[in-house]
């Protein structure tokens, strides 16, 4: 019996933050943004934590499924930003949902974290270990930035997605293949300084010089290996299923910039049509863009049952990976 996603919801932020922003904090331009990443917008967590985006993406999964938080065996939650360093957040979590039957963990891969976690879950229910399961994704990235470095305040936004997997009887839907791969040599290019308490605060209200939480990139070196890495196992995953462009309904990618979307898109053969965007609108939530992505294209009506759906993302570690799966929820 294959696993399929069964219900999935998200969560952002309300507070709207345009590029205009940054415009007189750092030496930057809506234009040059724009130009560059695609993105003209995000949302920040401007007080809360992790936790407090990702309860009500649950409670909307859960309530969209019909069912209470107590069927839920087990919450993976992909995540670089979870609210403590321990007690997890799958822990926090689990409390704060009141999901009382479950056990759970973390799973920190950046911006691969929800196919890593999707795969993981996949597994727990082939095993037999777990009937229902739900996996998360998601960050508050304003509260590892340096909103004075311009290479990288500027990219991200915070949000997050939960997907609920269980199995189904219907054999023609589910997850059907995946390919995760890793490079540790890539750690050197994008990673996190030292840490500190920086996730429990509000994002402009800790001291830079006590907030030693930062992202740090070499924008160059990661662009030339995403374009290349989430390109390549896009057309990897369609190739070994004998599948062409015109099978494909939606490329939903990890969206971290309009150029390495399009790159993607265009080596899979696929129109833009096809291609989820909403970077726009949100920047990079890091393991909350592709659930994210799932989430809106479900609610706003565009995923039909069966549709052919793959998952492709790219980031720090280097991770990277795509995710084959037939849509299997019924309007």
């Amino acid at each position: 019996m294959p696993v399929v996603i069964s219900s999935i919801a998200h969560f952002v932020p309300p507070d709207i933050f345009t590029n205009a922003y940054f415009e007189d904090k750092i030496d930057t331009n809506d234009e040059w943004i724009q130009t560059r990443t695609g993105i003209k917008e995000r949302r920040f967590q401007v007080s809360g934590e992790l936790s407090d985006m990702l309860l009500p993406a649950v409670e909307q999964c859960l309530n969209e499924r019909g069912i209470g938080p107590e069927e839920i065996d087990c919450v993976i939650v992909a995540t670089i930003t979870p609210d403590n360093s321990f007690p997890s957040a799958s822990a926090t979590l689990q409390h704060k949902a009141g999901m009382t039957n479950a056990w759970g963990y973390d799973l920190s891969a950046a911006c691969s974290g929800f196919l890593y976690a999707l795969m993981s879950g996949v597994g727990l229910i082939d095993s037999g270990t777990c009937k229902k399961v739900l996996v998360c994704g998601g960050d508050k990235m304003s509260s590892i930035l340096n909103f004075n470095d311009r290479t990288t305040c500027i990219l991200f936004g915070d949000g997050c997605g939960v997907a609920l997997l269980e199995k189904t009887d219907d054999a023609s839907v589910g997850i059907q293949d995946s390919i995760l791969k890793m490079d540790g040599n890539g750690g050197q290019y994008l990673y996190m300084s030292d840490h500190g308490d920086g996730a429990k605060a509000p994002f402009e209200d800790y001291p830079d010089e006590i907030k030693q939480q930062y992202v740090i990139q070499d924008g160059q070196s990661v662009f030339k290996s995403a374009v290349v890495g989430m390109a390549d196992v896009s057309a990897e995953i369609m190739e070994r299923n004998n599948l062409t462009s015109q099978d494909i309904s939606w490329l939903v990618p990890h969206q971290a910039n309009l150029r390495i979307i399009d790159a993607t898109a265009r080596r899979m053969g696929l129109d833009s049509s096809k291609v989820i965007v909403n970077i726009d609108k949100f920047g990079n939530t890091t393991a909350g863009t592709i659930p994210i992505c799932l989430s809106e294209l479900h609610h706003q009506g565009k995923l039909n049952y069966g549709d052919k759906v793959i998952l492709a993302s790219f980031g720090a570690g280097f991770t990277w990976g795509s995710i084959l799966l037939t849509w299997g929820i019924k309007k």
